[in-house]
C-alpha cells in the first residue's frame, strides 16, 4: 500500500510539475508567432471564446484552450472593448487580456482646420474616418450639446472645435461631434467667459465675431487689428461689410458660383453684412482659439477699413479717403 501511495504521489507531483511547466510556457511566457506588427479588429459583442480563437489564429497567443482556462480562473467577467488593436511585441496572456480590457486601441489622427463650415467639417472628418457624412451632418444639426451656452443656436455651426484629434477607428458620428463640442468647451474656458461678460457679449456673439475674423485673415498677428475694425464699426453702427458672410449665405442657400460680383454683394440675406448692420445671425465657420481671443481682446485703434495687400496681410485705414487710396494701390492698379 505504501508503495502504491508513493507511486501515486510521484505521479501527482509529475503531473503538477507538467501543468506548471505548461502554464508557464503557454500563459506566463511572452509569446509572438507573427512577424513585425499585427492589427486585429475586435467586433462588438464578440464572445471571449471567438476572440481567443482569433488571437491564436493570428499568433498573438500560443493556445486558445490555455487562454480560456486562465481567463475563466482569474479574469472571469472581464469585458473586452471593441476596436482596432495593434500588436508589435511578445505579450503574456495577462498582458493581452489587460490590453483588450483597457481598450488600448489604435488611434487615428483626424485634423480639422480652422474656418470650416459644418458641411466642410463633415467632409474633413469623413475622409479621414469611416464615418457616414449624412449621419455626421444630422448630428451636427442638433444644438442640444451647446444649448446652455447658446440658447439661440439652431445647429452646431461654430462649435465644432478645429483641432487635431486622435480617435479610434470605430468612433461613430455622434461620438465625434460630441468630442469636438467638448473640445470647444475646454478651450472656451472661464477666463474667456469672464472676458465675454466684461465685453457685454454673449458666447454666440463672441463665436460669430471670431468666425468673421477667422475668414478674413490667416495671419495670426493681424487678427487683433481685424477685430478692432469690427468692434469700431459695431460701436458706431456701421455695417461690417465682411464679404465672407455673403459667401457663406450663398453657399448656405446653394447659390454660390465661385465668384463675388456686384450681384452677389447685393444678395438679400440676413448674413449679408454689407446690407445689414451688426453681427450676422450666427457663426459662419468654426473659429480657432486665436480668433476667439482676438474677438475678445481687440487692439485699441481708430481703424475702420482694411484691404488685402497680398492675399494674406492687409492695409488698415482710419478714413474712407485713406481706404480708397489703398484700394487703388493694392487692387485697382495691380
Amino acid at each position: 500500500m505504501k508503495k502504491l501511495i508513493t507511486i501515486l504521489l510521484i505521479v501527482v507531483l509529475i503531473l503538477c510539475a507538467w501543468i506548471g511547466w505548461q502554464a508557464w510556457r503557454q500563459v506566463f511566457r511572452p509569446f509572438q508567432a507573427y512577424a513585425g506588427s499585427l492589427t486585429l479588429q475586435i467586433p462588438p459583442g464578440e464572445p471571449v471564446s471567438v476572440t481567443a480563437e482569433r488571437l491564436e489564429h493570428h499568433g498573438v497567443i500560443s493556445s486558445r484552450t490555455w487562454f480560456l482556462v486562465y481567463y475563466r480562473l482569474f479574469h472571469r467577467g472581464t469585458v473586452f472593448k471593441t476596436g482596432e488593436y495593434r500588436f508589435t511585441r511578445p505579450l503574456t496572456m495577462k498582458q493581452v487580456i489587460c490590453k483588450l480590457h483597457q481598450g488600448q486601441v489604435v488611434l487615428h489622427k483626424v485634423t480639422v482646420t480652422e474656418g470650416l463650415t459644418l458641411p466642410e467639417t463633415a467632409d474633413a472628418v469623413c475622409t479621414q474616418l469611416d464615418i457616414d457624412r449624412k449621419a455626421f451632418l444630422e448630428t451636427a444639426k442638433d444644438p442640444a450639446p451647446i444649448r446652455d451656452l447658446d440658447a439661440e443656436a439652431s445647429d452646431l455651426e461654430g462649435y465644432l472645435y478645429p483641432d487635431t484629434y486622435h480617435v479610434p477607428a470605430t468612433l461613430d458620428a455622434p461620438a465625434m461631434v460630441s468630442l469636438m463640442v467638448e473640445h470647444f468647451r475646454e478651450r472656451f474656458n472661464r477666463t474667456l467667459e469672464w472676458r465675454s461678460h466684461e465685453m457685454k457679449l454673449t458666447v454666440r456673439q463672441v463665436v460669430t465675431l471670431a468666425s468673421l475674423i477667422e475668414k478674413e485673415t490667416a495671419d495670426r498677428s493681424e487678427r487683433f487689428l481685424i477685430s478692432s475694425v469690427f468692434h469700431n464699426r459695431l460701436r458706431i453702427g456701421m455695417p461690417l461689410a465682411c464679404d465672407p458672410t455673403i459667401i457663406y449665405a450663398l453657399k448656405r442657400d446653394g447659390k454660390w458660383r465661385g465668384k463675388l460680383g456686384w450681384a452677389e454683394l447685393k444678395y438679400d440675406s440676413p448674413f449679408n453684412t454689407r446690407l445689414n448692420a451688426g453681427l450676422p445671425p450666427g457663426p459662419i465657420c468654426s473659429p480657432g482659439i486665436a480668433s476667439i481671443e482676438a474677438a475678445l481682446y481687440p487692439e485699441s485703434t481708430n481703424f475702420l477699413y482694411f484691404v488685402s495687400k497680398d492675399g494674406r496681410t492687409h492695409h488698415f485705414s482710419r478714413t474712407l479717403q485713406e481706404h480708397n487710396r489703398a484700394v487703388r494701390k493694392y487692387i485697382l492698379d495691380k
